[in-house]
């Protein structure tokens, strides 16, 4: 039967990097530091993902010397982790050092395409659930933002208690292709929960980006409407109201006009009204 298995695992030393980097000299100390870099990446999602502010933060690398730990945020807004001159990673630098009781340096590296990043789409949709956005709505527009963006296929799936639904289950929305099985593909993974008044909904995103190495551009497009904003019309290249008159047929002009006529009788000069004049 066939087995599910992460996208990032499944590639990790092979096409992926590893996203913790260190030796340890002993047994004791691997499982220390296993424990250390969970910490860390439970502080950092803590801070900037479950709190206002939200940073973004979509992955965490962390690589170890002999006396320093070296940690990488990559986020979609470097600037709520920076803050103003440095202040705000300076502060976290420190939080970081207190939590470990080691050395720490910590960069940050700005995700230029959000709407191609796995975890960044799945912690969006969650926080519409969590508004009580349409499940359906939402899941079908961050599937389009993704192949706008220039992904060569998307796949949602959310289970849970969609809409408040007695019974539990799961939709799935997919467009273009989703290779799993190719080493060479380019698939993010990413997963996350939406905490709603009736249960626990789960989120699953894979966004395929293409061949590693050849991966496509994105087309240079204008402002983006985002697919947070669900009151607003639909966008131009939808197509819906072309579809829904080509079943109905053509519009037909001036419809009321033609209506309202019916039942008028057209009024026409009429022939003897000069000759009585002229008789009487």
């Amino acid at each position: 039967m066939g087995q599910k298995v992460s996208p990032i695992g499944f590639r990790t030393g092979i096409t992926l990097g590893w996203q913790s980097t260190w030796f340890a000299p002993n047994k004791a100390a691997y499982g220390e530091f296993l424990v250390e870099d969970h910490k860390i990446r439970q502080f950092i999602d803590k801070k900037y993902n479950r709190s206002v502010p939200k940073g973004a933060v979509a992955k965490v690398e962390i690589t170890r010397t002999r006396n320093e730990i070296k940690v990488t945020l990559h986020s979609a807004r470097p600037g709520v982790i920076i803050g103003p001159r440095g202040g705000e990673v300076e502060k976290l630098r420190e939080e970081i050092e207190q939590l470990t009781g080691r050395a720490v340096t910590v960069n940050v590296i700005e995700i230029k395409e959000p709407d191609l990043n796995a975890v960044l789409v799945a912690e969006a949709i969650a926080e519409q659930l969590e508004k009580r956005a349409s499940y359906r709505r939402t899941m079908k527009q961050y599937c389009e933002a993704a192949m706008n963006a220039g992904a060569k296929g998307v796949k949602v799936i959310c289970g849970g208690r969609l809409a408040g639904s007695e019974m539990a289950r799961k939709e799935i929305q997919k467009l273009g292709s989703i290779p799993l099985h190719t080493l060479d593909a380019n698939v993010d993974y990413g997963r996350a929960t939406a905490v709603t008044t009736y249960g626990a909904i789960g989120i699953k995103v894979w966004i395929y980006r293409g061949k590693f190495g050849e991966e496509a551009e994105p087309s240079p497009r204008g402002p983006r409407r985002r697919p947070a904003h669900f009151g607003g019309p639909r966008s131009a290249d939808t197509g819906h109201g072309e579809k829904f008159r080509a079943k109905r047929g053509p519009r037909r002009e001036g419809r009321g006009d033609s209506q309202a006529g019916t039942n008028v009788r057209p009024t026409e000069p009429d022939a003897g009204a000069p000759d009585n004049a002229g008789g009487s």
